[in-house]
């Protein structure tokens, strides 16, 4: 037994919208779209699903929980990124990580780990 990682669901106010940009951000497809609920495909290594939910109430301050990204480039993968739509909140190097915090178009805040000048 043990678990494994099935999906990362986002609450957000239009899941439609918000799927949008993350189909194109990690390039992947759309699995169902049930009104209130849209599920996106894993990637093709295997990761998780991601799921967005619409919740009536708004998001407030921080993310509790966010999903940490790694890019081999990570600034080329910004940069793509914030053309998407995502907004760039802040750079970080830690113990030798270097990541950008960005945020997607509803305010969700995550993560991008990489290669890439800080």
């Amino acid at each position: 037994m043990g678990l494994e990682m099935g999906m990362i669901t986002i609450d957000c106010a239009d899941p439609q919208r918000l799927a949008e940009f993350w189909k194109a951000a990690l390039e992947v497809e759309v699995l169902g779209d049930y009104g209130e609920f849209v599920m996106l495909a894993g990637s093709a290594s295997g990761g998780p699903r991601l799921g967005l939910q619409r919740v009536l109430e708004a998001r407030a301050g921080k993310n509790r929980v966010h999903v940490d990204f790694s890019a081999a480039d990570r600034e080329a993968e910004v940069r793509r990124l914030v053309g998407l739509g995502a907004a760039e909140r802040g750079r970080h190097a830690q113990a030798g990580l270097e990541w950008t915090v960005l945020a997607d178009p509803e305010g969700n805040v995550f993560c991008v780990a990489g290669e890439g000048a800080h």
